[in-house]
């Protein structure tokens, strides 16, 4: 049963801990993506208004 435990724990634990790590990048890069169309949209608002 410990050995079974382990091996589940071994075959589990590597693919959760990549998939938190990707998410943790890509949280990081798509604030920065809203960021950028924030300031996107808000030069198109004021070109239109020229």
């Amino acid at each position: 049963m410990g050995s079974d435990l382990l091996t589940m724990i071994g075959n589990v634990g590597f693919p959760i801990a990549v998939s938190v790590y990707l998410l943790v990048r890509i949280e990081g890069k798509l604030e920065v993506l809203s960021t950028s169309i924030n300031n996107l949209s808000n030069v198109i608002n004021r070109l239109e208004r020229s």
